[in-house]
């Protein structure tokens, strides 16, 4: 069996998670151990469009990685974490209430091609260990900028302290760095409250399977499509 399969990630599944459980079908059915990746992580509090390589599709897995991504963000100002979602431990930092204007001018200074310094707690491997393990064990780490694009950013609403819009990013953008960077460009501080992955170069979410629809016919019939 070689092919991909498109997975809605719920709340609270790690990537990891989402690769074992159809690896489990597939041993349960098949009786065989059949190779399952997945191509690019989602965040456990985040949704969305998860991509994974079946069979002899594993060795692409870094074509379909380096597609651009489509995000739904929400994100709360006034506060920041350490780890730049809500995972982390949340301070206080301003009572400062942006109006829509410097929120709108704020946002635009982010679109185009910039060198962004990713999250300490990612699963970018620093002398072969994930980051996040390290600063989690209390490392200080210097994370080395990446060059990434912001293609745009869309349908902004905004009702303080929140912030919704939708981002086209390129690949190897971290939407946690964005809003910890548009927070810090608006003197607020801000940090990632949601995030939701829509597309995934031109594969789409609403053609994806809940994890609770997955099983041995399910699996057969979207690997039956893949291009």
């Amino acid at each position: 069996m070689d092919g991909i399969l498109l997975v809605d990630k719920p709340k609270g599944w790690t990537s990891h998670d989402v690769v074992a459980k159809v690896r489990k079908i597939l041993w349960q059915k098949t009786g065989r151990k059949i190779k399952v990746g997945h191509t690019g992580t989602l965040d456990p509090a985040a949704t969305g469009l998860l991509i994974l390589v079946i069979g002899s599709y594993t060795r692409r897995a870094a074509k379909f990685s380096k597609l651009d991504k489509v995000y739904d963000c929400e994100l709360t100002l006034g506060a920041v974490s350490t780890t730049g979602d809500a995972d982390g431990q949340i301070s206080y930092v301003s009572d400062k209430i942006p109006n829509k204007n410097q929120l709108k001018n704020t946002i635009s200074q982010f679109i185009g091609t910039y060198k962004q310094i990713p999250p300490a707690y990612s699963a970018i491997k620093i002398k072969g260990q994930e980051a996040y393990k390290l600063a989690r064990a209390g490392r200080e780490l210097k994370m080395e900028p990446r060059v990434i694009t912001i293609y745009k950013i869309e349908n902004a609403d905004y009702q303080y302290p929140k912030l919704n819009f939708r981002a086209k990013v390129s690949s190897g953008t971290y939407i946690r760095s964005l809003a910890q960077d548009i927070g810090a460009k608006l003197s607020t501080g801000a940090y990632l409250s949601a995030l939701r992955r829509i597309k995934v170069g031109d594969f789409d979410v609403k053609d994806a399977y809940k994890l609770n629809d997955l099983n041995m016919a399910a699996v057969q019939t979207e690997v039956a499509k893949s291009p």
